[in-house]
């Protein structure tokens, strides 16, 4: 964790953007590079701010298109009732992708996709209850973890998703309490005997499941209530002191009623393997996957370190992170394949693409975009199980899991999709601003220099320079570099005449075709 003291170059700036976001242009990459690694992590940990999901689909029973839906109540007829909230999730889904797919940047959206992964919550089944647990992320998304969790744990979607709203005095149920431990604090270490996994025991299972008692969940899909709330039943909490195991110094969780999970919260945080956890997560999450025993002891147990030292606040952990020799170390640029989400927008933002149409055609594209990360093995907000996605986690693979026959060829027929004729919706088409990427360049009007600019924006590292030859030949058709230049400033002299603008149209897309196919672009 040595602060870093090499080069501050387009290289370096295009990896801490990378990693941090979900794509940044060339003229955001250059910007970065004229901030300084200081100032640029500065701006990176501003805050981004967001609308709220509007309704848009016909389904929608109860608030007029164009207005918000997060506090409105559902219909009382059944059939209205699953209507609304079928228009009201698919409104959730473009959403998201909308906040993905921004021009600002921010490391917001990184980590509050970190935590949706981190805790593997679903869908509810109310729709409301949903948008105010992806806020609840959001606002705590580089603030202090332990109060994160806390306030996960009686959030309704998740006593919702792991049945913490029927754990009660007389049937208690382990279900919350044994992920707390196994997947969002302190993990499940190596299995020493029966029952006990060297973190934790069966023990502390039981004893937590009887801490959370008493939590019940009102107002889901209400025609009445406007918010989907949870709330404290003293007559179904198990209010005798608990007593865990010898992993927490056999300490006992005195009866507390409605504040007694968070006392027992803070125990678990007092564990030294739940900082180390949390920071082992976000280092294959940031930075690489393979954990060596190096990386172990130099640069995880000083995250943890730090971690704990500041009350188990996120930000200053990454901003040391961000800041190491190591981040910058060529042997980790490059070493993790791009989720579907970030592939996607990687392809969308590098070139300021956005939907700006009439909300319908907005909202419609970009469920179609939801669809289509769906598709290559990634729907937000819908992890495969409540330890998030695979190859987060599942050794030893890890991120080679977003890579197989199908995910590939996925990949690919998206990539021929946005270069090509788009999405086409309602009279509006959505596709790569292929001639807006190419203006933004350092010299547009110089067929290496847009060739070494695209490398900069899509590629980890350098590429051979056969390569860079390759390329440079689909953008001049195969001809002299000099003809490039006298088309482009055909263009620019008659920028809104076909007859000029589609050739450098038609050209650009297919070196981005071929770009969006190379192994480089999949990884970052």
């Amino acid at each position: 964790m040595t602060p870093y003291s090499g080069p501050w170059t387009t290289n370096q700036a295009a990896h801490l953007l990378r990693r941090c976001t979900f794509g940044a242009n060339y003229q955001q990459i250059q910007n970065t590079v004229n901030l300084g690694l200081a100032s640029a992590l500065n701006q990176l940990f501003l805050p981004s701010v967001t609308d709220e999901p509007l309704s848009y689909d016909a389904g929608e029973q109860v608030v007029n298109i164009g207005e918000t839906w997060v506090s409105a109540v559902y219909p009382a007829n059944a059939t209205a009732n699953q209507q609304t909230e079928a228009a009201r999730m698919k409104s959730l889904g473009a959403w998201l992708v909308k906040n993905l797919n921004q021009e600002s940047l921010s490391i917001t959206e990184k980590m509050q996709f970190f935590w949706q992964n981190h805790f593997g919550v679903t869908t509810s089944g109310d729709a409301r209850a949903m948008y105010h647990y992806l806020q609840l992320l959001r606002q705590h998304a580089l603030g202090n973890v332990r109060q994160l969790v806390k306030e996960v744990t009686i959030d309704p979607c998740m006593l919702l998703f792991l049945n913490g709203n029927t754990n009660t005095v007389f049937s208690p149920n382990e279900n919350y309490g044994r992920e707390l431990l196994e997947l969002f604090t302190v993990g499940k270490g190596a299995q020493l005997a029966a029952g006990d996994y060297s973190t934790f025991t069966e023990q502390d299972v039981a004893a937590a499941a009887k801490i959370f008692t008493g939590y019940i969940v009102q107002g889901v899909r209400s025609s009445t209530q406007t918010q989907v709330t949870s709330q404290f039943m003293p007559n179904l909490h198990d209010n005798i002191n608990k007593t865990l195991s010898y992993h927490f110094a056999s300490q006992s969780i005195s009866a507390a009623g409605a504040v007694e999970y968070a006392n027992y919260i803070d125990v678990v945080f007092n564990q030294a393997d739940t900082a180390t956890y949390i920071c082992r997560k976000l280092y294959r999450y940031f930075v690489n996957y393979d954990i060596t025993p190096w990386v172990e002891q130099n640069i995880i147990a000083a995250m943890a370190q730090i971690f704990t030292t500041n009350n188990f606040e996120i930000a200053p952990v990454l901003m040391a992170l961000f800041s190491s020799e190591h981040f910058y170390d060529i042997s980790v640029r490059g070493a993790i394949i791009r989720s579907p989400l970030e592939t996607l927008c990687a392809m969308l933002n590098t070139s300021g693409t956005t939907a700006n149409f009439d909300l319908q055609s907005t909202y419609q594209i970009y469920l179609s975009m939801y669809g289509l990360a769906d598709q290559m093995g990634q729907a937000y907000a819908a992890p495969p199980s409540v330890a998030g996605w695979t190859p987060y986690y599942q050794a030893p693979a890890f991120y080679r899991l977003w890579i197989n026959s199908s995910y590939i060829k996925k990949r690919f027929d998206v990539a021929n999709l946005l270069t090509s004729n788009g999405l086409n919706l309602n009279g509006n088409t959505f596709k790569i601003k292929v001639i807006d990427l190419l203006n933004g360049l350092s010299a547009p009007a110089t067929a290496p220099a847009v060739i070494n600019d695209l490398c900069v924006v899509f590629f980890p590292k350098e590429i051979p320079v056969a390569d860079q030859l390759a390329l440079k030949n689909i953008l001049t058709g195969g001809l002299p570099d000099f003809e490039w230049t006298i088309q482009y400033n055909e263009y620019l002299n008659d920028p809104t005449n076909p007859v000029f603008y589609n050739p450098v149209e038609l050209r650009m897309q297919a070196v981005l075709n071929v770009m969006f196919k190379m192994p480089q672009f999949h990884v970052c």
